[in-house]
């Protein structure tokens, strides 16, 4: 008889930011985690900016650079953003979550490839034939999920970047500055900004270094790493700020669009889970805010009730209903986005910064409310110039019942707060 699988409270699938995040807050709380992923711990690849504001206290510690001034170009004149935005050191930030983890997480490395009930838990399979037996389960395996698939309405539309850290003799962006949107688009043709737009996100990292990157805020089908490779080389060139020493490349390709899941028998989190912005790309600052509070719900329900109770509270404080129906509401947001000709982002762009400040950081963070989501985006409609309103009314058309409720979550807020739309 084979020995039974090594038991553990919850095991966690993959070694990211947030599966890493989540599975500290377990262990912080006395639980016995293992978290199941492909590596040895190692620092986390990609780029991660972040809103500092964001960003619990803790990991305001683990940061390699913060900007103040942090910028958008819609024209050949800034708009200020007036809002520090941080750049993550990313080993630096696993060396925190591991330490805050402390001796009740076990990192294993493993590919899984499925759960089957077992008791009132799950035995959970690895590729080279493991067995692990846990009371709850969480696939924070990334864009594509580990055990579950995120769903796409309408197909994945994806985020696309590409980028070099490199040394500059002559300076791509104004030193000790973030240029978090560039949408200029002068040294292009007219019609393949209109097919295809994109934009420049940079930062200063100190000296003559810089991470610049052309970006595809949204698109399906999505550019090619050549286009965006040939397009930053051509803004570059425009700039006359082409890159001397190259440090390394990056290269960015992730769906924007899940929809809010399901609950199931297994939790999820991270973009596993839909927890990706559908109009920034942010994910991490979300993850590490929401990770507490969702390891307090799965704790306190698997001490009081038992695993499925776990999970089931898991799910709740994750998606609650209010942040469902904002979901819903920002998964409109997309589609107007993609209904958009290219050459328009900018003015809707224009628009959206032209709000109240408060108003776009709203928009923009992971807790909004759906009457705060619709709100603004009627402000936004209403700021734009015309040739931008059809589109974004047309998108709005196609989906009837997912605009009449927000159109009721805006007046719920209104009387909650005693204001109109505008108020």
């Amino acid at each position: 008889m084979p020995p039974s699988p090594p038991r553990t409270d919850v095991l966690v699938v993959g070694g990211g930011p947030a599966g890493v995040a989540l599975a500290s807050e377990f262990a912080r709380r006395g639980l016995r985690v293992r978290l199941v992923a492909p590596e040895e711990p190692r620092a986390f690849a990609p780029t991660y900016g972040a809103w500092l504001d964001e960003l619990p206290g803790w990991a305001q510690a683990c940061l390699e650079a913060v900007w103040t001034d942090v910028r958008v170009y819609m024209t050949q004149t800034p708009t200020p953003l007036l809002r520090p935005y941080a750049l993550l050191d990313n080993a630096a930030l696993l060396d925190a979550l591991l330490c805050r983890a402390g001796k009740h997480l076990t990192w294993t490395v493993g590919t899984v490839r499925g759960a089957a009930r077992a008791g009132e838990g799950w035995e959970v399979h690895g590729q080279a034939g493991e067995r692990w037996w846990a009371a709850v389960v969480v696939d924070a395996g990334g864009h594509a999920g580990s055990l579950r698939r995120p769903r796409h309405p309408g197909g994945a539309a994806l985020q696309t970047a590409y980028g070099v850290v490199a040394h500059f003799d002559s300076p791509p962006i104004s030193p000790g500055s973030t240029v978090w949107m560039d949408y200029r688009a002068e040294h292009l043709p007219a019609t393949d900004v209109r097919a295809a737009p994109t934009f420049l996100y940079a930062m200063h990292l100190g000296g003559t270094r810089y991470l610049v990157e052309e970006t595809s805020l949204i698109a399906r089908p999505a550019p090619s790493r050549a286009l965006l490779r040939e397009r930053l080389y051509a803004r570059l060139r425009a700039l006359g700020a082409l890159p001397g020493e190259i440090e390394r490349e990056e290269w960015v390709a992730f769906p924007m669009n899940a929809a809010a899941p399901l609950p199931g028998p297994w939790l999820a989190f991270g973009s596993a889970a839909g927890m990706v912005h559908p109009v920034s790309g942010f994910q991490v600052a979300g993850a590490l805010s929401a990770a507490p509070e969702v390891a307090d719900a799965v704790t306190g329900a698997l001490v009081a009730s038992g695993p499925e109770a776990a999970v089931w509270a898991g799910w709740s404080a994750l998606w609650p209903p209010e942040r469902r129906a904002a979901r819903e509401l920002a998964l409109l947001g997309v589609d107007a986005l993609l209904a958009l000709p290219g050459n328009m982002l900018p003015d809707f762009f224009r628009a959206f910064f032209g709000l109240p400040a408060s108003e776009w950081r709203a928009f923009l963070s992971h807790g909004a409310g759906a009457g705060d989501l619709a709100r603004t985006m009627l402000r936004v409609f209403a700021a734009a110039k015309q040739g931008v309103r059809l589109p974004l009314a047309r998108a709005a058309l196609r989906q009837p019942g997912v605009s009449g409720r927000g159109l009721l979550a805006v007046a719920r807020r209104s009387d909650r707060t005693g204001g109109g739309p505008n108020g």
